[in-house]
């Protein structure tokens, strides 16, 4: 294992308010979750921290928002061209403090650019609308403008590109930002913060307050509570997002939740099957399994279950490594939660489903890759979120029964399934209770395309043409006393 090694720049350990490096009273450890060594000490952001930040963005707003678009546009171009040109850096950043391996690390640093890019683009393709008067002597016109101050709240798991999903949008539409990163995982926003400076970001449009799990809550309220702030946008879990919803509501500020998900992946009889084990390896264990959008319950039908589990158990044994992220040939890192998973196995066995890869925890916070088959919809496992390396498989026999499984939920992200009937395509494409579906494709994130979900699994839009209108309001000009 190597030790994290980084140039001195890019690793900050204080706040980023008004565009000085600011220190609190006291300081939290970041641990390597692989070993819980220290790698080092931050500033412990809070309350009062966290309204200053707030009121620095509300003063940069005011100039911000009066950059034209192509003013904005070059800026954000640039922070894209820096987090590319250290882009080894930020990866080595990513690895130690959330766990994931190296070459997983490298591919977040470019996905997290990639929405620096995009919305550099789509900074210049805010477009308003002339509509046609029903009256002779009046023209109307909708004018979009930036909402103001957005507090960014986002998780550990994707540290950096969770972070520039949001702020990207929000900076190329005129609004500045106050970012609170996770606990866990505070030095990749601090370094991204570095870089907005090198960008040319200016004073007060970027700022990071990072703090403890202890001052999370109390910083979180000032985030969604400050009448300064007009809009936040949260990337976590369903259960905290309806706590800031909550908090939100008194000054009823715009929202964008990107909340908990339990994402189906269905194979049909028509799938082509080793497209649909690529597709399960892809989407299942990418990050050990801690994304959002990785698939929980997996649905195989029982004309290829018995083919799908054998060549899905083979695939397992074969490209699945444990280890720190930093060693080579790692595909699988350390859980934020692996008593969690171990509980949801033991449920799963002591109600009849059987271990056919895995099943155990290993020293730390690490957990052997599980396969399970004989998986029933009465299981944890198909009802609760699963964040780590478990792959229950539940066998089902018509479309409509795992149409009925899949959408038995009350989250609705992503949702899966290998067929290559045309017709079921579209039949279980406009049936599935999601906001995003792959279709003989295991991952399906982009920064060109929509990211969000239905039901429970949160509010809005983030990514595509759509993400940047999150950011913006539409003000209705009613231009009157004209001579016809």
């Amino acid at each position: 294992m190597s030790s994290l090694d980084v140039s001195a720049p890019l690793l900050r350990t204080r706040g980023y308010v008004d565009g000085r490096w600011v220190s609190a009273a006291s300081e939290f450890p970041v641990l390597d979750p692989a070993t819980g060594e220290e790698i080092a000490r931050v500033s412990d952001c809070g309350p009062a921290e966290a309204k200053r930040a707030v009121e620095a963005a509300h003063r940069a707003f005011q100039s911000w928002k009066r950059c034209t678009a192509k003013e904005r546009s070059v800026v954000l171009r640039r922070w894209f061209d820096l987090l590319m040109l250290h882009k080894d850096d930020l990866a080595k950043l990513i690895t130690f403090e959330c766990g994931k391996p190296m070459h997983e690390s490298l591919g977040e640093v470019a996905y997290s650019a990639s929405f620096l890019e995009w919305f550099s683009e789509e900074a210049r393709r805010v477009y308003g609308d002339l509509v046609p008067s029903p009256a002779k002597d009046r023209k109307i016109l909708l004018l979009k403008q930036p909402v103001g101050v957005a507090s960014i709240i986002t998780p550990w798991n994707f540290p950096s590109a969770m972070i520039t999903r949001k702020a990207a949008a929000a900076l190329a539409a005129g609004c500045t930002v106050v970012v609170k990163p996770a606990e866990d995982t505070p030095l990749s926003a601090l370094a991204l913060a570095e870089l907005a400076e090198q960008a040319g970001v200016p004073a007060g449009v970027f700022n990071v307050v990072p703090c403890s799990r202890e001052k999370a809550a109390s910083v979180g309220e000032v985030l969604c509570t400050d009448p300064l702030v007009a809009k936040i946008s949260f990337t976590g879990s369903t259960a905290t997002g309806k706590v800031l919803l909550k908090l939100a509501a008194d000054t009823v500020k715009k929202a964008s939740m990107e909340l908990g998900g339990h994402a189906p992946f269905i194979v049909f009889d028509s799938a082509d099957v080793d497209k649909a084990v690529g597709g399960a390896m892809a989407s299942k264990f990418r990050n050990s399994g801690q994304t959002c959008v990785c698939s929980n319950r997996f649905l195989v039908q029982s004309g290829i279950h018995d083919r799908f589990m054998d060549q899905l158990g083979r695939a397992m044994d074969a490209q699945l490594v444990l280890g720190h992220g930093s060693e080579p040939g790692t595909t699988q890192g350390p859980l934020i939660n692996a008593r969690a998973v171990v509980h949801q196995i033991s449920d799963a066995v002591s109600r009849g489903a059987t271990v056919l890869r895995g099943g155990k925890r290993l020293e730390r916070s690490f957990m052997e890759p599980t396969l399970l088959a004989g998986v029933t919809t009465d299981m944890i496992c198909t009802q609760e979120e699963t964040f780590g390396p478990l792959l229950p498989v539940i066998r089902f026999d018509t479309e409509e029964e795992a149409l009925a499984i899949a959408n038995a939920s009350s989250v609705g992200l992503a949702g899966y399934f290998f067929s290559q009937d045309v017709s079921q395509i579209w039949r279980v494409t406009e049936a599935l209770e999601v906001g995003m579906v792959a279709i003989n494709e295991g991952l399906l994130s982009t920064p060109e395309a929509t990211f969000g979900g239905v039901k429970q699994s949160g509010l809005g839009i983030e990514g595509g043409k759509y993400g940047i209108n999150e950011y913006l309001e539409v003000k209705y000009m009613c231009f009157g006393g004209l001579q016809p």
